[in-house]
């Protein structure tokens, strides 16, 4: 062979080899690694919670969640058993959370399970409560700092506990009475009954279930044949009675208890796009009606977990993130705002009520906007949104990935309030109204179009 040959033929034998080697490289899967993480979330006795100073102990509350590497840098996700994380508070914890797990915070994504009878963590609107005499009524800030403080470290030694993952476990099952429609429409399109977390009117209980998801979807890390952590998701108001200061993690904090001790394996919740959802229906508010939602929900989990189909880990995977405004409603006047704050006549309430909008605008103004992610891992979407949302975006969601399972977190940026859809504004009902509501109708395009842009 001449020697022009003899370096054309090594030269052809080079590029098969790295061809075959780039082959293997985008075929083989990534090197996947999980660890959960825990923290007490527990407030003290005295301590503000949402609606009343916390008086007793029902339970426990936790911060929780899982570390996870291989997919670029590191991503977090976790959930809190508080009612709402907003503004510079949620800024703040993400910030926290990403340098323990040495990433960058818009690769962390943390939710609130909005139990009711749990704290508020809103740095923003506090600053502006201390600024007018009304500090530490509605925030303990050195107990969210500590809690803040407490789950970084737990990151921090998640990160030296990461365990391969071999396989990912989907599965789903329909939760049976628990779930309802909060808004129940008249003849006229308007909402002619607020069906709320219970009911006793018996046209509110009659009433159709109305629109929901119905299913609880589940989605496990597995280590070999080891289940390393389970990730659950539903869409509801997570209550059954509450407002004196009994802090509780409610009944989903009791059918989560109660799947970890049955399986022995680490469970993270998250409550769905759910602003118009709740228990109302199949609930009357009784103290004995919370051991049995707690039933029903644990019945679905353990539904969902026998289920789940394991799938080997696959090199589809990715994080996608977009920051967004959502326009302010017409009613977000910042002059009338302030003036309600500074008058120190008016309610508390309403004194507090101007605060939170004032916190928000200020927040949207310097740009912080609301995060839209979702972390796709083969065939399923974990979708995280802000809070407070109604479920017609999950639902929509779910109908822009049909070959993929859709797993919603909602209660991501609590600042905003509710977001409803577009003609939700034109139909009225509670979660519509200004004194809750901060966004214009418009936000259902812009919020829809950055869901649409992360699932791409």
């Amino acid at each position: 062979m001449l020697p022009f040959q003899n370096a054309l033929a090594g030269f052809c034998s080079l590029v098969t080899l790295i061809l075959i080697a780039t082959s293997f490289s985008e075929s083989k899967p990534p090197d996947l690694k999980i660890a959960y993480f825990e923290t007490d979330a527990t407030p003290p006795i005295g301590s503000p919670v949402a609606y009343a100073p916390a008086r007793s102990i029902t339970d426990s509350l936790s911060a929780r969640g899982v570390v996870l590497t291989g997919i670029g840098k590191p991503i977090v996700l976790a959930t809190v058993d508080w009612i709402t994380i907003a503004n510079e508070g949620l800024t703040k914890f993400s910030q926290k959370l990403a340098q323990a797990a040495g990433t960058t915070a818009d690769r962390v994504s943390i939710h609130v399970l909005h139990q009711h009878d749990t704290p508020r963590c809103d740095i923003s609107t506090e600053k502006l409560l201390e600024k007018h005499g009304l500090g530490g009524k509605h925030h303990d800030m050195k107990y969210l700092n500590r809690v803040m403080d407490q789950a970084s470290l737990a990151v921090s030694s998640a990160m030296k506990r990461l365990q391969p993952v071999t396989h990912i476990g989907i599965g789903k099952a329909k939760v049976d009475k628990v779930a309802s429609n909060r808004r129940i429409l008249g003849p006229d399109g308007k909402v002619a009954i607020v069906r709320f977390s219970s009911a006793t009117d018996p046209k509110a209980i009659a009433a159709p279930e109305g629109l929901i998801d119905p299913w609880l979807r589940s989605v496990s890390f597995w280590s070999g044949d080891k289940a390393v952590v389970a990730l659950s998701y539903y869409a509801t108001h997570p209550q059954s009675y509450y407002g004196k200061g009994d802090v509780t993690a409610e009944f989903i904090g009791m059918a989560r208890k109660a799947r970890e001790a049955t399986t022995g394996v680490p469970q993270v919740f998250f409550i769905g796009a759910a602003g118009n959802v709740a228990a109302g229906k199949y609930n009357d508010g009784s103290q004995a009606m919370r051991a049995v939602l707690a039933e029903r929900i644990e019945k679905a989990m353990t539904a969902s977990w026998a289920a789940t189909e394991k799938r080997e880990v696959s090199p589809q995977n990715n994080w996608s993130s977009q920051l967004v405004q959502l326009p302010p409603a017409a009613h977000m006047k910042v002059d009338s705002l302030q003036n309600i704050l500074n008058d120190t006549g008016s309610p508390a309430a309403s004194r507090f009520g101007a605060a939170r909008k004032l916190a928000w605008l200020e927040q949207q103004k310097k740009g912080a906007g609301i995060r839209v992610s979702s972390l796709r891992l083969g065939g399923v979407r974990l979708l995280h949104l802000p809070s407070e949302l109604f479920v017609e975006y999950q639902l929509n969601a779910q109908k822009l990935c049909p070959e993929e399972e859709v797993c919603t977190a909602g209660y991501g940026e609590g600042g905003q309030g509710y977001i409803g859809t577009q003609i939700a504004y034109t139909q009225g009902g509670y979660e519509v109204e200004p004194r809750v509501s901060m966004v214009a109708p418009a936000s259902e395009k812009v919020l829809m179009s950055a869901i649409q842009k992360v699932l791409k």
